[in-house]
Parts: structure tokens; C-alpha cells; sequence
């Protein structure tokens, strides 16, 4: 059944609409009798409207488009079953034709006056919700741009010089309250209790609100204790790095502001070019801007959202604060504890096409419990406070009503994350199955580009059959404006338990660094099991292109794998039993080791082809010659030979017609554009 375009009813928004006009006009009557309306909440409750007169349902489909403007949101948009529509009457919320209109978790900031702050001529406006006590934010934009609080130092880190309160036998699950800073790196600066210390610990970094600062004894005490003991490395010997952001007197370079709570005002050091009196300035207000609540599990079939589809809007400005009575400090891996600027649960059949979730301080948009087959095609998540896109749970459903899965995310721009929460993944599968990422562009971020699976070793998991295909990652435990690294023990792509049907195929990643361990390129970690990675380049990475921590059984096979810094393939733990299956892969390398950690047995190799660019007479397969390590069975059939790339040095990689590569059954194939 084709339902005509004339059948469609549409409602219309606008900036300067009213809630109280029908929503049948594009723009305001001259007479100023009716117009659009100013809010989703209203389109929403019309639809329902119009569903309740005709028995529940719609009778054709209806599209409510946006004009142009910034909506200021007082609350989170909540999309209930009863706003669904149909597979033959679908709702729409687009923005109009040729428009971009956004959706704001967030208020504007004016008055701005001229102001004096440690000697620098600034900008200062009077927040009188934030002397109330009722609003407080860590986040700021400034004409459309991310703008970052005062810190120190302003680029790179400091390091712990003693952790006084550590127990050496205690396990390092055992954190602590206070550190021992070197000389002047903290100061009793004045309005301390507003002043954070960031501390940058494995992979996770943590917030600790400071209590007191002992100048004499260099001592620096928080109001929370860290999960893990303030040590990081293979060995926890090496003190964790950190910064220290929003203090008064840290205030001092273009672009930095302060916030003193007490005060209630907001300072800001303006911008070359910037104007007092023509700045945008905004704040997040709203955790959620779009929130989405369907009801799976009531009934056989449930109560789902359904048939909805968002096209060309833009979601900004959401706020995110660790709770001050946290015991954790936000210290969870990949920033799970984080919540998104739009939030999903029984959603089905949805799309959200070409639309931009920016300039939040959380993940973007989290498909969680019981999101079923919905859609994220050609849209950009960018600059958020955590990480970009999130499918599924940390935990297992048991009815299939209640699980996620079947969710693609096609042809998104996903950069820029972790800006708060450095541990932010750029696209996360959790507990769930049959997703396909592909087509993605994901960088910039200062943990991993994309993560599947959570759980740890070898129980049970729901996580299965996912595809990641045709993705160009890079420039992740690091940012290309010369930021990071900042954690460890991440990768380009990151996997956990069994995973039976899971395949990484056709996808670049390059330039992966880590602070101290663990900028890999495809990284199994714990338990990773029945996974297939083929047909993948990987290049520039500082320690592997190809890491295993333990697993079982996963096939590694027809990949490229060049320019490790420390090492080319890695695999940390033996076991008794198949660990991966690496066939046909090419490995060339200048600088490092050709292998790391523990190679007891438990790995099938052939068919590959190795090569250092340097020459390889002394090439070592750890501390063996090729042909001992041949002896023991490993690489029978392998060669040692240049490949014959065409400039892989400068990132092309096609191979010449003649190359060695061929003979072992190696096949070229296809990347992402």
C-alpha cells in the first residue's frame, strides 16, 4: 500500500511559534491568530491527539518539521509508545527543507561585562542560578565552539611524586585519598572547594574534588578515594598522571573560563575576535535532551516505540556531573556510568538520518535495553563529554523482547570524543547481537574507536554475530591537535568473551598511542572467543598492530599489519587450548620487536610473510631464528620477504603484481574510501 503524499499531515515548528496555534502554518499568520507550534512536547501530544480521535491509531502518516533556530528545551523530550507510528503511517521529526534546526539541553549566558582576573583583561557574568545553588555546569560553548575550563599545565601532564597512604601488599583494587605533589604543581589556591583534580589512571581517568592542600608537606587530600590504587603500569610502579582544572588563578589564556560557585559568576578570557556584546554563550542545563521510553516488557509483545524516524536535526548542549556524594570518581571503563544526550529503550523499526548530536557533555545517543532494529545512517556525533554511540547493556536479558539487537549504524562521522571523560568509546556494542557498524569514520579519541562485548573471560555472554566492516579509525589514545595520550591499554578496535559470529572485516586503523602500554590496533582482551579478523591494514601503533590478551579460538587471517613502534604481534597469557588462528596476514615493521609476551605454544601461524624494512639477517621470532621457530612448527609454509608495497611508508599499500605475498595465498581487498 503506497499512501499519498496529499494524505500526510504535517505540524510545524518554530522558534517564534506558540504552543497554543494548531501548528498548521509554516510561520506566524500576519494577524497573529495561529502559527506553529514552539515545542516537540506539543507536536507529541497533537499526535496523540490525533491517534486517540481515530481509535489508537494513525490513518496516514504525519511529519512534524522544524523550522530553523535554536530550541531551548526546558525539559527532556520523552517519546512514549502512544507518539508511534506505523509501517504504513510512519511519524516524522525532520527539520524543514533547507533548515538545521537544534535541539538545546542548554541556556544562554548574557550580560556580559568587562572584568580584570589576574591581571588579564576578561569578560564576567552574574549566573544567579548558580549562587542559588540550583545550576552548576562544566561545560561551555562560545559561538558554537567548545570552550575548556582553566588549567594546569595547559598541555600535557604532572606526575604523582609519592602515594604516602599505599599499601604494597594491599590489592590494587585498594585506592587512596591523597597524594604528594612536586613543588608548586598544586597551590592553597582560594575557593579550593570548586577546584578538580583529573588523574589519568590505566584506562579510566578519575575526578577528585579537593578538600584540603597541605602546601608544607606537598599534600593534596580529596573528598573521595580512588577505585584503584594511584599507580599504573604492568607492574603498578608508576605514578598515574594528572591535571588540575578550575582555579581562579589558573585563568590566563584565550578561551579558558572559571566558574565560582559561590559568586555565581562566570568568567571568561575572550578569543581574539570575539565581541562582548555579539558572543553566543551557552551552558548545558538538561542531562537528556531526547528520551525515549518504551515499555518491552509489558505483555507477550510489549509496548515498543516504533516507526519513527528524526532526519536532519542537530541534539546539543546536555550536562553530565558525577554525583559529589560518588565513591568512584566516574572510574568505570569506557565511561559506562555516563549517560547520553539522547537515551533510548523499547525503540524499534526507528531511524535517525543526517541528523548531528554535538556539544554534549555525555555520550551522544544510547540504544539500551530492548532497541531493535533501528538505523543510524550519514550522521555526525562529535565533541562529547564522554563517548559517541552506544548499543546494548552491561547486562544480560534473559527474554529476547527485552535484548537489542539488529541496530546499524551506517556511514557516521564519529570524532572528537572524550573531552570530559576521557575513556569515552567512540562506538560501543555492549550485551547485545547482529549489529553492523560500517562505513564509519571514527577519530580523535583518547580510548578506543570502537568496543564489543562486556564480559570478562569465559562466561556467559549474549554478545554475537556483529559485523565491523569498511570503518577508517584513527588517531585514537590521542587527538591530531597534539592532545593525549592520556590512558592506557586501549585500541582501535577492543573486544571481550565469546563472541561466535563477531567478524572485523575491510576496516583501516592507524596512529593509536597509548601513555604508558597498550596502543594497539585489535586488541582481544579478556576471553575474546570466536572472533574472525580478515582483511584489515593496520599501521602506526605504538605497541602492536595485533594483540591477544587471552581468548580462544578467533581466526586472524589475510590483514595488514605495519609499523608497530614497540612490537608487531602480541599475545599476553597460554593457555590450554587454541588461542588464534594467524594465516596469511603481512607484517612489516622498521623499528621494535616482531614479537611480544608469552609465545608458548597454543597459536597456529603459516602463510604469512614478514619484513623489516631495514633488512632482516638478524630477524628473531622472539629469541629464536626463522628457522628455529619453523622447527617447532610455527610458520612452516611463511616467508621472509619484502611484500612490495607501492609507498606504505606514506600509507599506500597496494601491492606490485610480483609480490611474495601472492604465492602464499594472500588476496588483496577492498578498504573504506
Amino acid at each position: 500500500m503506497i499512501i499519498a503524499d496529499t494524505e500526510m499531515q504535517t505540524i510545524y515548528l518554530a522558534t517564534d511559534g506558540k504552543d497554543s496555534w494548531s501548528g498548521s502554518l509554516a510561520k506566524p499568520a500576519d494577524d497573529g491568530t495561529d502559527g506553529p507550534l514552539a515545542t516537540v512536547a506539543a507536536a507529541l501530544e497533537k499526535i496523540f491527539q490525533i491517534k486517540k480521535a481515530n481509535g489508537g491509531s494513525l490513518s496516514a502518516p504525519v511529519q512534524v518539521l522544524l523550522r530553523d533556530g535554536i530550541y531551548f528545551q526546558e525539559k527532556t523530550v520523552t517519546i512514549r509508545p502512544e507518539h508511534s507510528g506505523s509501517f504504513l503511517c510512519p511519524v516524522s521529526i525532520a527539520a524543514y527543507p533547507g533548515e538545521k534546526p537544534v535541539l538545546s539541553g542548554g541556556s544562554k549566558i548574557s550580560g556580559w561585562k568587562p572584568a580584570i582576573l589576574n591581571g588579564k583583561n576578561i569578560w564576567a557574568a552574574d549566573v544567579p542560578d548558580v549562587k542559588s545553588g540550583n545550576w552548576y555546569f562544566k561545560e561551555l560553548w562560545v559561538n558554537g565552539e567548545r570552550r575548556f575550563r582553566a588549567r594546569t599545565p595547559k598541555t600535557g601532564m604532572m606526575r604523582i611524586e609519592e602515594v604516602p597512604d599505599l599499601d604494597p601488599k594491599a590489592p590494587y583494587t585498594v585506592g587512596q585519598q591523597r597524594f604528594r605533589f612536586f613543588e608548586n604543581d598544586i597551590q592553597n589556591w582560594e575557593n579550593l572547594a570548586d577546584v578538580e583534580v583529573i588523574l589519568c589512571h590505566m584506562w579510566v581517568d578519575v575526578k577528585l574534588p579537593i578538600q584540603s592542600v597541605d602546601e608544607k608537606e606537598r599534600l593534596v587530600t580529596f573528598t573521595r578515594k580512588t577505585r584503584r590504587r594511584m599507580l599504573e603500569g604492568f607492574d603498578w610502579s608508576v605514578p598515574a598522571p594528572y591535571y588540575v582544572e578550575n582555579a581562579a588563578e589558573l585563568l590566563s589564556q584565550p578561551g579558558e573560563w572559571y566558574l565560582n560557585r559561590q559568586q555565581g559568576c562566570l568568567y571568561y578570557f575572550p578569543k581574539p575576535g570575539e565581541k562582548i556584546n555579539e558572543v553566543n554563550v551557552i551552558a548545558p542545563k538538561l542531562e537528556q535532551i531526547l528520551r525515549v521510553e518504551g515499555r518491552p516488557e509489558l505483555g507477550a509483545t510489549g509496548r515498543f516505540v516504533e516507526h519513527i524516524r528524526f532526519k536532519g536535526l542537530t541534539f546539543s548542549h546536555s550536562a553530565y556531573q558525577i554525583p559529589l556524594d560518588s565513591e568512584d570518581g566516574g572510574d568505570w571503563q569506557a565511561a559506562i556510568d555516563v549517560p547520553s544526550a539522547i537515551y533510548a529503550e523499547g525503540l524499534r523499526h526507528c531511524q535517525f538520518l543526517e541528523c548531528d548530536i554535538c556539544h554534549v557533555g555525555s555520550y551522544g545517543i544510547e540504544l539500551a535495553r530492548a532497541c531493535q532494529n533501528n538505523q543510524l545512517e550519514n550522521c555526525a556525533v562529535f565533541d562529547t563529554g564522554a563517548g559517541g554511540i552506544r548499543i546494548g547493556e552491561t547486562i544480560r536479558r534473559k527474554r529476547p523482547i527485552q535484548q537489542t539487537y539488529g541496530n546499524v549504524i551506517n556511514n557516521c562521522h564519529v570524532y572528537e570524543g572524550g573531552q570530559r571523560f576521557h575513556q569515552g568509546i567512540g562506538i560501543w556494542i555492549g550485551q547485545s547481537f547482529s549489529n553492523r557498524i560500517s562505513n564509519c569514520h571514527i577519530h580523535d579519541f583518547y580510548y578506543s574507536g570502537i568496543s564489543i562485548g562486556w564480559t570478562w573471560g569465559y562466561t556467559e555472554s549474549i554478545a554475537r554475530d556483529n559485523v565491523v566492516e569498511f570503518n577508517h579509525v584513527h588517531h585514537i589514545g590521542f587527538k591530531q591537535d597534539g592532545t593525549g595520550p592520556y590512558l592506557s591499554d586501549m585500541g582501535g578496535i577492543y573486544t571481550l568473551g565469546a563472541q561466535p559470529g563477531t567478524v572485523i572485516r575491510n576496516n583501516v586503523f592507524h596512529d593509536i598511542k597509548a601513555v604508558n602500554y597498550g596502543g594497539w590496533g585489535i586488541y582481544f582482551d579478556e576471553g575474546s572467543t570466536d572472533i574472525l579478523a580478515e582483511n584489515n591494514l593496520v599501521y602506526r601503533v605504538k605497541h602492536s598492530g595485533f594483540h591477544q590478551h587471552y581468548g580462544k579460538e578467533n581466526i586472524v587471517r589475510n590483514n595488514i599489519f605495519a609499523f608497530g613502534t614497540v612490537a608487531q604481534i602480541q599475545r599476553t597469557k597460554h593457555e590450554n587450548h587454541i588461542s588464534f588462528i594467524f594465516e596469511r596476514n603481512i607484517v612489516l615493521w622498521e623499528s621494535g620487536d616482531l614479537l611480544a609476551g608469552n609465545w608458548d605454544g597454543d597459536v597456529v601461524q603459516d602463510r604469512n610473510l614478514y619484513w623489516n624494512v631495514n633488512g632482516c639477517e638478524s630477524l628473531r621470532f622472539g629469541e629464536l631464528t626463522f628457522a628455529e621457530w619453523q622447527a617447532k612448527g610455527f610458520d612452516v609454509h611463511s616467508k621472509v620477504a619484502d611484500p612490495g608495497f607501492s609507498d606504505a611508508r606514506n600509507g599506500n599499500f597496494k601491492l606490485k603484481p610480483d609480490s611474495p605475498a601472492f604465492s602464499l595465498g594472500f588476496q588483496e581487498f577492498e578498504l573504506p574510501e
